[in-house]
């Protein structure tokens, strides 16, 4: 697992689709809701440009989300959490999302407070598996 600017990065085993696929299987299973999946390498190909297989998803469950923009609202830029599924230059993927520690501090949320978002941990491990 590598840390970088807040954001943690772990490998998948799997295709970029099979990642954010086995992730989101695993979030409905918890009844945590799916806002959005981006196909970032899609959105570029529209445009005519080339981009590695890249996928984001957007999850989120308001009832752990709101005590936390109720305590910093600016929290809400990071909310929903996000998990960016993407292919590396030496095509390993790569399952990455922000490190509810680094946003812990960055809020100054308390540490009952961030256990509403700490558990994106367990389900990407999961999600690996």
């Amino acid at each position: 697992m590598n840390e970088n600017n807040g954001i943690i990065s772990q490998p998948s085993p799997y295709s970029v689709p099979t990642t954010i696929d086995r992730l989101e299987a695993v979030l409905q299973g918890k009844g945590i809701t799916i806002f959005a999946r981006i196909d970032q390498q899609a959105e570029a190909q529209k445009v005519g440009l080339s981009l590695p297989p890249t996928q984001l998803l957007l999850f989120g469950n308001p009832k752990a989300g709101t005590p936390l923009m109720l305590a910093e609202p600016t929290i809400a830029l990071d909310l929903r959490l996000k998990a960016l599924a993407w292919e590396a230059a030496d095509s390993k993927v790569w399952l990455s999302y922000n490190d509810p520690n680094y946003l812990q501090q960055r809020f100054s949320l308390s540490d009952e407070l961030v256990k509403n978002i700490a558990v994106i941990a367990p389900l990407i491990n999961q999600a690996l598996l």
